[in-house]
């Protein structure tokens, strides 16, 4: 005689659908963060905005010298005028990020007059509010960003929260591949932070 099956409750049932619910929605934000890192919307602008990363004595780490050299070919193809270069200093550094990317910029023929530096930064919201700061006083209407893939989402929908028309450029070369470890790691960290930043990130004044 075959046993009756137990009935769940609708508790249980509630719970198993609430799991599902959110597996299923951050796995979406997991394929939305690495399907814009994929992306590559440059196109004609007024200005190329690098975001910062670590740099030692000076010298852009590999990750800031890989965000520099795409920018710089993006400068050299006619994307834009004007490169922006974000980053303040870490504790005890004697060069800010945005300095040492200027240096960098500057050896490999990019005129000063095109450089333009924030260096108080020291944070992604930090930097995206003052790119909107130097957006409004120098009149730059439409802005290509460039970072890490994994890193394009979240400043897509930040440069949305503080009013900036923007669009994306991941650097190829960047060290985070999308098959190493810190690179997966890289990739659902922010699954995580881009939609803080779009719930979060206050609009800029």
């Amino acid at each position: 005689m075959a046993t009756p099956r137990r009935k769940r409750s609708p508790v249980v049932r509630a719970v198993a659908w609430t799991i599902a619910l959110v597996a299923g929605g951050w796995l979406a934000l997991v394929a939305a963060v690495w399907w814009t890192g994929r992306a590559d919307g440059a196109r004609r602008a007024d200005a190329i905005v690098v975001f910062g990363a670590a740099q030692y004595a000076g010298r852009p780490s590999p990750v800031l010298e890989a965000r520099l050299a795409h920018a710089r070919e993006l400068y050299r193809r006619g994307i834009a005028p004007r490169l922006v270069l974000t980053g303040g200093k870490q504790p005890g550094d004697q060069f800010s990020e945005a300095q040492a990317a200027a240096r960098w910029m500057r050896r490999r023929g990019v005129p000063a007059s095109a450089l333009v530096i924030e260096d108080a930064s020291r944070s992604t919201s930090e930097q995206m509010h003052a790119v909107a700061r130097i957006a409004r006083r120098r009149g730059l209407d439409t802005l290509v960003l460039v970072s890490d893939p994994p890193h394009m989402l979240r400043l897509r929908l930040t440069a949305w929260r503080v009013g900036l028309v923007a669009f994306g450029s991941p650097t190829r070369t960047s060290p985070f591949s999308a098959t190493s470890g810190a690179g997966v790691r890289y990739l659902l960290a922010e699954s995580v932070k881009a939609p803080v930043a779009l719930l979060l990130e206050r609009p800029a004044r």
